[in-house]
């Protein structure tokens, strides 16, 4: 019973803070109030003086900025600019007003400077506390030098992660929450909503859904297109380039290495500059039509509307993608098929499967198997899927007027044009919602009813 007590007693004591404030003394519980008085106190006087030094910065920006920034962010701002003529320059002069954009980035930006803070106040009482065990069980409290040494060794995590997260923070979280902000708000140019904008709650949702409305019309419609453009636009790619790949990979096949050479050259050349020189191909006056009418195949006065009609559009798109992408399925599915064991085909054969069953029994569940990931990855990348869209149709044909999506509209491509070309910039916050919404629950639902997920490492 005492050895195992003793190796109990061997394990690091938890320093949390809940226990520094239950079990930590005086000056422990005063560094809740004063960060880092608990380390001077205990010699650790450097250390100390750096929490001191934090939480005064952040205090000293509050009272400057902090506050204000934060009092302004319920009303985002009540000043609207004005223009007053100057009798004595004879121009008009411009008050400064208030732009509810910039009070809107500072208070979000103040809220997660707040709660970086609270971290930072968290582990100067962890560390207060920490100073105190020590010290009361007579062992050694680490120096500064000592602290930054162990960032080299034992927490050279630390050390590693701390300036990528920074940056992450910075240009990945931020940006984030102030697109989602900016969703719950007029920012647009309806009513000259674009310096001053206020808080409309789920408005715009709404808006979105409603099926009546020209807006709500076109976002059931676009979305439509987008699912029916991924889901043809992963597997019909998946499929070819199983083909293909299966062609090249039999042992009757000649040159493997030049066919494939073959099908992914067009990978060497950037797929925008691919797009382009097939959208000018398929133009009304461009080559393939120009073609087609020296061949005698359309009428000399005729051209085949591969991005003037809707349904031409759609397919347009949809087979020159396939040309795109199936040089990155095709290597992807070469590897796959290239580590699937030769004993499976051996003694699938000595049973006496034919080459249908064996590919039903074996290499497809296999392939599904190892690239279900890659699907799914794939099917989101089309749902956002910028260039092929934007480079070959730009989104045409517009049939409606009144909308603002063409029929090969995705709702990345819709998203852009509601924020760069109308300035509509709360939609389009709302529509990136729903797509990270759509996707991250398509993604993750497929994924958890996998094989690759269920029956990890099954092959």
């Amino acid at each position: 019973m005492g050895i195992f007590k003793k190796t109990v007693n061997e394990f690091p004591t938890p320093y949390t803070c809940a226990r520094a404030v239950r079990r930590g003394g005086m000056e422990t519980k005063l560094s809740m109030l004063v960060m880092g008085l608990g380390n001077m106190v205990h010699g650790q006087f450097i250390k100390g003086f750096l929490f001191l030094a934090i939480e005064a910065a952040y205090v000293v920006f509050m009272i400057v900025n902090g506050a204000g920034f934060l009092a302004m962010l319920p009303s985002l701002g009540s000043v609207p600019q004005e223009e007053i003529w100057d009798e004595a320059q004879q121009i008009y002069v411009y008050t400064k007003g208030d732009q509810s954009i910039l009070i809107l980035l500072y208070g979000v930006a103040t809220i997660l400077l707040t709660l970086l803070m609270v971290y930072a106040w968290r582990g100067s009482l962890k560390s207060a506390y920490k100073a105190e065990c020590l010290a009361k069980a007579g062992k050694h409290v680490n120096s500064f030098a000592e602290d930054v040494k162990s960032l080299f060794d034992e927490n050279l995590q630390k050390l590693l992660m701390t300036p990528p997260m920074f940056f992450i923070g910075a240009f990945t979280i931020l940006p984030l929450i102030f697109m989602i902000c900016m969703a719950f708000t007029n920012y647009s140019k309806i009513d000259s909503h674009l310096m001053l904008f206020d808080w409309v709650g789920l408005d715009n949702f709404k808006a979105l859904f409603d099926s009546s409305s020209i807006l709500g019309s076109t976002f059931w419609s676009v979305l439509g297109w987008t699912l029916v453009w991924a889901f043809f636009a992963t597997f019909s790619n998946y499929i070819a380039g199983m083909i293909i790949s299966l062609m090249i990979n039999r042992k009757g096949t000649r040159a493997k290495g030049f066919w494939r050479f073959c099908f992914v050259l067009s990978c060497a050349v950037p797929m925008f500059v691919s797009l382009l020189i097939m959208r000018t191909m398929l133009q009304p006056e461009g080559a393939i039509n120009v073609l087609l009418r020296n061949l005698g195949l359309i009428a000399s006065d005729a051209s085949l509307p591969f991005f003037t009609d809707p349904t031409w559009a759609r397919v347009t798109v949809i087979v020159i993608n396939i040309w795109v992408g199936v040089p990155y399925t095709l290597l992807q599915l070469t590897g796959v098929l290239q580590n699937i064991p030769e004993e499976l085909y051996e003694a699938a054969k000595v049973d006496g499967a034919n080459a249908v069953q064996i590919f039903f029994k074996i290499t497809l569940p296999y392939m599904l198997y190892v690239t279900t990931p890659y699907l799914i990855t794939t099917f989101t990348g089309n749902v956002n899927n910028f260039n092929v869209i934007y480079l070959l149709s730009g989104g045409d044909p517009v049939t409606d007027l009144s909308s603002t999506a063409g029929k090969t509209d995705l709702l990345v491509t819709w998203l852009y044009k509601l924020t760069i070309d109308k300035q509509y910039y709360n939609l389009g916050a709302v529509i990136g919602i729903l797509t990270f919404v759509i996707l991250a629950a398509g993604a993750l639902i497929t994924y958890r009813n996998s094989k690759s997920y269920k029956e990890e490492g099954g092959f």
